[in-house]
């Protein structure tokens, strides 16, 4: 566990990723609306108020920047998938995610947040082929694990690996649970990985 996390400082919000602070590198949140994505961030940081959580799908609408120090960063990306939000919106935040995933070259690595009982939807299949297209190595966060059984996490984790693998996607995979808190170091190594050992 890295305490560093734990000192995160909202920085600033931006609605386009040319407006987005300068930074040495950064590692960005993503998931679709309602998978727990915030909620894995306040857990990670253990900051309860860091990023804003809601039972209304779709409260993340900026790129939301939080500092680690010495030009590091934690985002929090806008949440998709939610179904009332309009066509144009859609477009627009599948634009706006384009052009952070692939022209951000201080982007490290991306922590794709997907409900355990519910992976690798249409809308989180849309974002990793976007990934793909950038540098950025790539990680998904199994959120609510506390909601299943261990076989039934572990048997999820499992079918979530072969689909990647059959897609040929690289990526390292976890269970989490903002809950019981499971998960933390796990999550905590990727972040020390992508920030302070592949940066160096």
């Amino acid at each position: 566990m890295n305490k560093i996390y734990f000192g995160a400082q909202f920085e600033q919000s931006a609605s386009d990723p040319y407006h987005c602070p300068e930074a040495v590198v950064e590692v960005a949140f993503a998931g679709r609306s309602n998978a727990g994505k915030s909620s894995a961030i306040n857990t990670i940081t253990r900051n309860g108020k860091l990023a804003r959580t809601s039972k209304t799908p779709g409260r993340t609408q900026l790129i939301n920047h939080f500092a680690l120090g010495e030009g590091k960063f934690l985002v929090d990306l806008p949440g998709y998938g939610y179904a009332k939000v309009s066509k144009d919106k859609q477009k627009q935040w599948q634009a706006s995610m384009t052009r952070y995933l692939i022209s951000r070259d201080c982007l490290r690595g991306l922590v794709l947040v997907m409900d355990i009982r519910h992976p690798l939807t249409d809308s989180d299949w849309t974002l990793i082929e976007l990934q793909q297209q950038g540098q950025s190595d790539l990680h998904l966060l199994l959120t609510k694990s506390d909601k299943l059984s261990r076989s039934q996490a572990a048997s999820s984790l499992r079918d979530t690996r072969i689909k990647l693998e059959q897609a040929g996607v690289e990526a390292t995979i976890q269970d989490f649970s903002s809950l019981k808190k499971s998960g933390l170091d796990d999550a905590h190594s990727v972040l020390d990985h992508w920030l302070y050992e592949k940066s160096l």
